[in-house]
């Protein structure tokens, strides 16, 4: 059993995140190992928000160079998620608007 917290690590807020506000579609970087279902039940539970559609993006880690030295940027599991039309709004994203 997760917790609701393990599975959200932190919002995305970018120009492309913000546009889809106006569609009730919020952007969340995820727990790598974190479902569907999961990543649901987590939103739900933190936001007191009903949840009707959720999509994942796993994005590789960019190779970087320091000097002579190559390095790799860790993977990050992102989470679309679409609120129901008459579900509340989630307060950290209205107040970056």
């Amino acid at each position: 059993m997760k917790f609701a917290y393990d599975v959200i690590k932190k919002p995305i807020i970018t120009e492309r995140s913000m546009e889809g506000l106006a569609d009730n579609k919020y952007t969340f970087e995820v727990a790598a190992n974190a479902g569907k279902i999961e990543i649901k039940k987590a939103v739900e539970e933190i936001f007191g928000v009903k949840v009707v559609k959720v999509n994942t993006i796993k994005l590789p880690g960019k190779w970087k160079r320091m000097g002579v030295y190559r390095g790799q940027r860790p993977d990050v599991k992102k989470a679309i998620v679409t609120l129901s039309a008459d579900s509340k709004k989630i307060e950290i994203f209205e107040n970056m608007m």
